[in-house]
């Protein structure tokens, strides 16, 4: 199954959860997109509420369902911890999301964008692929000729603080993941125990 790329605004009112992280999306159209997403929502039954569960954390993360399904099922080969927190630190490992997490991009999708036209290096090479897992303590950086790419200040300059378990400098524009994040230093929205539940449902 390919990446979607249509209406990320139309996803996120569908999903009831920002995509963009800015909120734009729902704060005026807190509804489901179409002719009666105004009107009164249908109750979802279990799988309903998990299917939905699974496309948001999917769909904020910017993945295929088969990237996604085949990173679920890493997680459970994880001896320590639960299977679904494990899930979330993998998801939180990939390369684009820790360019977003440094601040070097706006938004997951543009970090993804900037390591697939190889702005991004992983200590000092290289690296294009965005679900390349990175390790504690490897540094990521902007690659010299990209160091004055408009899109990457401007993110830069927007920052006002990281998460806990990065670090960055704002000066080389480099930063590194310095150790894996706790269950809840990522976003407390997410209910990875139904996505648990909606696979194992599916065997």
């Amino acid at each position: 199954m390919s990446r979607y790329t249509g209406p990320k605004y139309r996803i996120s009112r569908r999903l009831g959860v920002s995509l963009s992280g800015t909120g734009k999306e729902i704060a005026k159209r807190n509804y489901a997109p179409g002719d009666h997403g105004s009107g009164r929502r249908s109750k979802l039954s279990d799988y309903g509420v998990q299917l939905r569960e699974k496309q948001k954390v999917r769909f904020t993360y910017g993945m295929t369902e088969r990237q996604f399904h085949n990173l679920f099922n890493k997680a459970g080969q994880v001896r320590k911890g639960t299977h679904g927190t494990n899930f979330l630190i993998l998801l939180e490992r990939r390369l684009d999301n820790v360019v977003y997490r440094l601040g070097l991009a706006s938004t997951r999708a543009q970090a993804r964008q900037l390591v697939n036209h190889g702005h991004i290096l992983v200590d000092g090479k290289r690296v294009d692929i965005p679900s390349y897992e990175v390790k504690v303590g490897q540094e990521v950086s902007v690659r010299e000729k990209s160091a004055k790419n408009a899109y990457i200040l401007a993110s830069v300059e927007a920052q006002v603080g990281h998460v806990q378990y990065v670090e960055f400098d704002k000066d080389a524009l480099k930063g590194s993941l310095v150790r894996l994040p706790e269950r809840e230093e990522i976003d407390g929205d997410f209910n990875e125990a139904l996505i648990v539940e909606y696979y194992n449902k599916l065997g």
